[in-house]
C-alpha cells in the first residue's frame, strides 16, 4: 500500500510542477504535457518500485524456495540480513528500475488518453 500511494502522489506532484512551470499568460503545450507525463509516470515507476522491492524480494524468495526451507516471510527476511545484509533487499535494482520507467510512462500516457476520450464523451460526470 505504500509503494502504490508513493506512486500516485510521485505522478501528481510531478505534472502539477510541470503545470506551474509554464510562464503566466501561456499555454501548457501539447508537447510539454506530453513529455510532462512521460517524465512523471517514469518516476512515479521508480518511486513505487523504491519502497515496494524489498517485499517483492521477500515474497519472491519465499515463492521459488524449496519446501520447508522457511517457515514464513520473517524466516525469509532473518535469514536473508543474517546471510546476505540488507542490500540484499534491492537484488536486480537496475534491470527493474531500467523497466519501471517506460512501462510506468506508456501506463500513464494510456491513463491520460482514456481520461481525455472519457471527458469528451461525458464532459459533466
Amino acid at each position: 500500500m505504500p509503494a502504490s500511494g508513493l506512486y500516485f502522489l510521485t505522478y501528481e506532484l510531478i505534472k502539477k510542477k510541470v503545470a506551474e512551470s509554464v510562464k503566466e499568460g501561456e499555454k501548457l503545450t501539447p508537447t510539454r504535457e506530453f513529455l510532462g507525463t512521460i517524465f512523471a509516470g517514469g518516476m512515479a515507476g521508480v518511486a513505487n518500485w523504491t519502497v515496494g522491492m524489498p517485499q517483492d524480494v521477500l515474497k519472491s524468495r519465499l515463492q521459488t524456495a524449496p519446501e520447508g526451507k522457511y517457515t514464513g516471510m520473517g524466516d525469509v527476511f532473518r535469514q536473508l540480513m543474517k546471510n546476505e545484509g540488507p542490500f540484499a533487499l534491492y537484488k536486480g535494482f537496475v534491470p527493474v528500475m531500467t523497466r519501471a520507467i517506460p512501462a510506468n510512462a506508456a501506463c500513464f500516457i494510456g491513463l491520460e488518453l482514456c481520461m481525455r476520450v472519457l471527458n469528451q464523451i461525458a464532459p459533466n460526470l
